[in-house]
C-alpha cells in the first residue's frame, strides 16, 4: 500500500498537473465563446481578418466549434458565435465594422453616431462610416473633440486616429488624416463622405466622437473650420497631401480666432503642377475686407490677423502628359499681440438716430504680409476687425486692440444723421441744431468727420444759420484758409445734380445761407482742441417757404474787416443758368469797397450770357451790371447795403464760371479824403500852370522892352481898311471902340486856359445821400436772352457811389453865347466864352 502511494507521487501527480497546464494552454482564460449579433436595418458588416503578423492560423486560430476560419465576415441580420484558441488574440486579428448611412433621402440621421455593434471582442478596431449625399449636398460634420491634422503616416499619441475622404464616382479623395485634441471643430465635405476611426484594442472610447450636424451648399470639395481658444498652432495641408491636390478643386480652410490674439500663417512646403488652362492660386478673406486678397504661393502670407479669416486653394487644368503635383502644407500660428493695449469705452445711441462707424487705417507697403489693419476694433468677442459699424438705438462697448499712443493717429471715428422735413407745414421755420452729440465727444477715439444728410419736400427750402459765430468761406488761392479745429463742406443733393457751395468754419461774416437743393454737411475736425471748440458751435438748420433763387448768402461784415466770397462749384463751375445772391450790409457810417479778382468772368456762352449785377438796396438806385464779353469793374464803393448777383448762361464746354470777390468795410472819411486828395492835386496843377504863365510873360517884358504895349494904339500904323463914304456914320479915327485901358490875361492867354476847361476836367458829381426806405429782397435778374440798359462805368477809373436817374448832377458847359457889337468890335480867341448851367445859389454850393 504504501508503494502503491509511491508509485501515485512519483508518476500520476507530475502527468495530472502535465495534463493541467496542457488544458490551460489550450483553453486560456477569457477565451470563451464570443458572441456577434447584427440586426438588418442596421447596415453594418463586420469583418474579422489577420492583422499585419503573420502565421495568425498558427499561433491563435479563430473557430466556431471544430469550424476554424482565416477571415470572418457578419452580414446585416446574422449572429455568429466564436472564439480565439489563444490568450492574446489582438497581436493577431483585427475587426473592421463597415456601416452605410443613407443621407440621399429626408430621413439622414443629423445625430451621434455610435460605435455599433456593441459587444465586439477586444481587437484593434477600425470603423468605416461610408455616408451617402447628393453630390451638390455637404454633409456638416461636427466633432465633439477637436481634431488635428497630421501628415500621413504619423501616429497619434493615443493610437485613436481619424480619416476623412470624399468620394466622387469611382475616385476617393483624402481630405486628411487627424488626430484628438487639435483646432479642428467642423469638416464640411460634398457629396460622398468616407469616414473612419481606427481604435486600439484596449481603448475604452465607447463613443465615435462625431456627429452629422446638416446639410450644406458649399460648391467646392471640402471646407475645414479650426476654432481657437487660446495661444497655439496648427498644420494644415491640402487634400491628398503629400500626392497632387485634385484637378480644377476649390478646398477652404476657415478661422476663428478670438479678439485678444492674433494669426500668422506660414507656408512650410508647397510645390506647383503644370497647368494647362486657368491658374492655381490662393485667396484670403481677411477682417473688414470685402473682396477675398490674392496671393500667390511664392508671397509671404498674411501676419497678426486680428479675428476671423479664410483661406482657399484653387486648383487648375494641369497637363495630362505633364501634370505635376500642386500641394501644399502650411502652419497658422495664434499667438497674443505685440505691443498692444486694451483700450475699452462705450457708446450710447439708445437715444439718438445715427449711425457710426469706427475704422483704422491699414498700413500699406509692397508685402502682403504687412498689409494688415493696424489696429482692431471689437463690438463683442466674435465680432472684430479694422471696422465697425454702430446702428443707433443700441449701447455699444467698444474694445480697442491697439497700442493707446497709436490710437489718435490710427483709428478715426465717422457719424452720419438724417435730417428730413416731410411735410412742410409741421417743420417750417422750426430751428433744428446742427450740432455733434455729447456721445461721440472725450473718447479715446478721434471723430473725423459727422455728416448730415438733410432733405426737404418742393415747397420748401434749407437755411443754414450761424448767428453769433458765423461762418468764413475757405478760399486758399487767395491764402483765406480755415485754421481751426474743424471745418463744414456744404454740398447740394439734389437728384441729378451736384453743387459744392464751398468749404466753411467759424470765425467769419456769413450769417445766412439759403440754399433750394437738398443738402449734405460734412463736419471735418483738424487737430486735439476739437472736443473744446465744437462745444459753442451754433450752426442752425430752419426749413423756410421756398424761393426762386437758387442760392442767397447773407454777409453781415464786422468793421474794419475784410470779406473773402466766392462762387459755389468753383472747381466746376456754376452750373447753368443758375443765380447766386450775396445780400450784403454795410455798417453805418462806413463804406464798402466791393473788389473783383479777375478782369473778366472768363466764360464762353453756348446759350444766352452771363451777368454779374451790384446794386444798392435803396430806391432808385442805380444797377451796376456786366456781361461775360465785358470787362468786370476792379472796385466799388457802396454806402448802403448792397446786393451782388451772378447768374450763369449755358457755357461751352470747358469754359465755367468762377469768380472771387472780397468786401472790405472802411470809414467813411477814408473815402472823403481821397476825393480831397484829388481835387487838391488838380488845384496844384493848375496853380503851377497859372505861375509858369506869369513867368512866361514878365520875361517875355524884360526881353523886348521897344515892343509896344499889346492892345495899345499905334498912330504911326495905318489901320484903316478902304471903305465907301458913308458906311459908318463916326470914323474909326473918331470911334474910340478900339482903345484899351486894360486887357485882360484871359483874353491873351485864353487859348492856353482852353485846355484845363475840357469836358473831362469840367464834370464834377456832387453826391446827395439817401435817407428812404430800403429793400431787403434780391432783384430780379433780367431775362436771360434779354439786353438791359444801364449805365457803364469805365474799367480803369476808381468807382463812387451809383446815381440814380433823379439825382443832381452839375457840369460845367461850355456854352455859345451872341456878343453884343457896338461897331468894329474884335473878338479875340476862337468866340467862345465858359458859363455854369448852375444857378446861384447852386454856385455857391459847389465843391470846386
Amino acid at each position: 500500500m504504501a508503494a502503491d502511494r509511491g508509485l501515485v507521487r512519483q508518476w500520476l501527480l507530475p502527468l495530472l498537473l502535465h495534463l493541467v497546464l496542457a488544458a490551460a494552454l489550450k483553453f486560456p482564460p477569457g477565451t470563451g465563446a464570443l458572441s456577434i449579433s447584427i440586426r438588418p436595418v442596421d447596415n453594418i458588416t463586420v469583418l474579422i481578418k489577420p492583422g499585419p503578423l503573420a502565421q495568425a492560423e498558427r499561433f491563435c486560430r479563430m473557430c466556431a466549434g471544430r469550424n476554424c476560419f482565416s477571415e470572418l465576415k457578419i452580414q446585416p441580420g446574422n449572429q455568429f458565435t466564436f472564439s480565439f484558441e489563444c490568450p492574446t488574440p489582438e497581436k493577431y486579428w483585427v475587426l473592421v465594422v463597415d456601416r452605410y448611412i443613407d443621407c440621399m433621402s429626408r430621413h439622414c440621421p443629423f445625430e451621434d453616431v455610435l460605435l455599433q455593434p456593441s459587444g465586439l471582442p477586444k481587437l484593434n478596431r477600425t470603423f468605416i462610416w461610408d455616408v451617402k449625399a447628393a453630390r451638390k449636398d455637404a454633409l456638416v460634420l461636427k466633432f465633439a473633440t477637436w481634431l488635428r491634422q497630421v501628415e500621413p503616416g504619423d501616429a497619434c499619441h493615443d493610437q485613436v486616429a481619424y480619416k476623412i475622404g470624399s468620394r466622387f464616382a469611382t475616385n476617393t479623395v483624402n481630405i486628411g488624416a487627424f488626430c484628438r485634441n487639435g483646432p479642428v471643430s467642423r469638416v464640411k465635405v460634398q457629396g460622398e463622405v468616407i469616414m473612419t476611426l481606427q481604435l486600439p484594442w484596449d481603448s475604452k472610447l465607447n463613443t465615435s466622437g462625431f456627429k452629422i450636424e446638416s446639410r450644406d451648399s458649399i460648391k467646392r470639395l471640402c471646407i475645414i473650420e479650426s476654432t481657437f481658444l487660446s495661444e497655439s498652432s496648427a498644420t494644415l495641408m491640402s487634400a491628398n497631401y503629400p500626392l497632387g491636390f485634385p484637378e480644377d478643386e476649390l478646398m477652404t480652410w476657415q478661422f476663428i480666432v478670438p479678439p485678444t490674439l492674433r494669426a500668422s500663417v506660414f507656408f512650410l512646403n508647397y510645390t506647383k503642377s503644370n497647368c494647362e488652362r486657368k491658374e492655381q492660386r490662393l485667396e484670403y478673406i481677411l477682417p473688414g475686407y470685402d473682396n477675398p486678397e490674392v496671393y500667390s504661393l511664392k508671397d509671404a502670407q498674411p501676419m497678426s490677423i486680428p479675428g476671423n479669416f479664410s483661406l482657399s486653394l484653387q486648383g487648375c487644368d494641369q497637363d495630362d502628359q505633364n501634370p505635376g503635383a500642386f500641394r501644399l502644407l502650411f502652419k497658422v500660428d495664434v499667438h497674443y499681440p505685440k505691443n498692444e493695449d486694451n483700450v475699452s469705452f462705450t457708446i450710447d445711441l439708445r437715444r439718438e438716430d445715427m449711425n457710426v462707424t469706427i475704422y483704422t487705417n491699414t498700413q500699406q507697403s509692397g508685402s502682403h504680409s504687412e498689409n494688415t489693419p493696424a489696429c482692431s476694433i471689437c463690438r463683442s468677442t466674435r465680432h472684430c476687425g479694422p471696422n465697425v459699424t454702430l446702428a443707433s438705438g443700441d449701447l455699444y462697448s467698444i474694445m480697442i486692440l491697439c497700442h493707446e499712443k497709436d490710437i489718435p493717429n490710427n483709428v478715426k471715428m465717422i457719424a452720419e444723421k438724417s435730417l428730413a422735413c416731410w411735410k412742410s407745414r409741421t417743420c417750417q421755420n422750426r430751428v433744428f441744431p446742427v450740432a455733434v452729440p455729447e456721445c461721440l465727444l472725450g473718447l479715446p477715439v478721434p471723430l473725423h468727420r459727422f455728416i448730415w444728410k438733410i432733405t426737404a419736400p418742393e415747397d420748401t427750402n434749407i437755411e443754414l444759420k450761424a448767428p453769433t459765430l458765423k461762418l468764413q468761406q475757405h478760399i486758399p488761392n487767395q491764402d483765406h484758409l480755415c485754421r481751426g479745429s474743424y471745418s463744414y463742406a456744404i454740398n447740394g443733393t439734389s437728384p441729378g445734380k451736384t453743387l459744392t457751395f464751398g468749404i466753411y468754419c467759424p470765425g467769419g461774416a456769413i450769417e445766412k445761407i439759403k440754399i433750394r437743393n437738398n443738402v449734405t454737411i460734412s463736419l471735418k475736425t483738424f487737430r486735439k482742441g476739437f472736443d473744446d471748440a465744437v462745444r459753442n458751435q451754433d450752426l442752425k438748420l430752419v426749413f423756410v417757404p421756398a424761393m426762386k433763387e437758387d442760392c442767397i448768402f447773407t454777409v453781415t461784415p464786422a468793421p474794419k474787416s475784410k470779406v473773402y466770397l466766392e462762387t459755389p462749384n468753383w472747381v466746376d463751375g456754376l452750373p447753368p443758368y443758375m443765380n447766386v445772391y450775396w445780400n450784403i450790409s454795410v455798417p453805418q457810417k462806413k463804406i464798402a469797397q466791393l473788389q473783383f479778382f479777375s478782369e473778366r468772368m472768363d466764360v464762353t456762352c453756348d446759350k444766352a450770357w452771363a451777368f454779374v449785377h451790384v446794386k444798392e438796396q435803396r430806391p432808385n438806385a442805380e444797377e451796376i451790371s456786366r456781361r461775360n464779353d465785358e470787362s468786370l469793374p476792379r472796385t466799388i464803393d457802396m454806402h448802403h447795403n448792397f446786393w451782388v448777383n451772378i447768374s450763369n448762361c449755358k457755357p461751352c464746354p470747358k469754359k465755367f464760371l468762377s469768380l472771387q470777390f472780397a468786401v472790405t468795410i472802411a470809414d467813411r472819411k477814408s473815402a472823403l479824403a481821397i476825393i480831397v486828395g484829388a481835387v487838391a492835386g488838380v488845384l496844384a496843377v493848375v496853380t503851377v500852370i497859372g505861375i509858369a504863365v506869369c513867368c512866361i510873360k514878365k520875361k517875355k517884358k524884360k526881353g523886348n522892352p521897344q515892343t509896344p504895349m499889346v492892345g495899345v494904339y499905334n498912330t504911326n500904323v495905318n489901320t484903316q481898311l478902304p471903305t465907301k463914304p458913308g458906311m459908318f456914320k463916326k470914323g474909326r479915327k473918331n470911334n474910340e471902340s478900339h482903345v484899351y485901358a486894360v486887357i485882360d490875361d484871359t483874353m491873351v492867354y485864353g487859348h492856353l486856359l482852353d485846355n484845363l476847361s475840357g469836358p473831362g476836367n469840367a464834370e464834377i458829381g456832387v453826391y446827395q445821400p439817401f435817407t428812404g426806405a430800403t429793400s431787403s429782397r434780391p432783384p430780379s435778374p433780367p431775362p436771360i436772352s434779354s439786353f438791359r440798359k444801364v449805365s457803364k462805368l469805365s474799367t480803369t477809373e476808381e468807382f463812387s457811389t451809383p446815381m440814380t436817374d433823379n439825382e443832381t448832377y452839375t457840369f460845367a458847359h461850355r456854352a455859345l453865347e451872341p456878343l453884343k457889337s457896338n461897331g468894329d468890335t474884335h473878338v479875340s480867341g476862337n468866340g467862345e466864352v465858359d458859363t455854369s448851367l448852375l444857378g446861384k445859389k447852386e454856385l455857391e454850393n459847389s465843391v470846386l
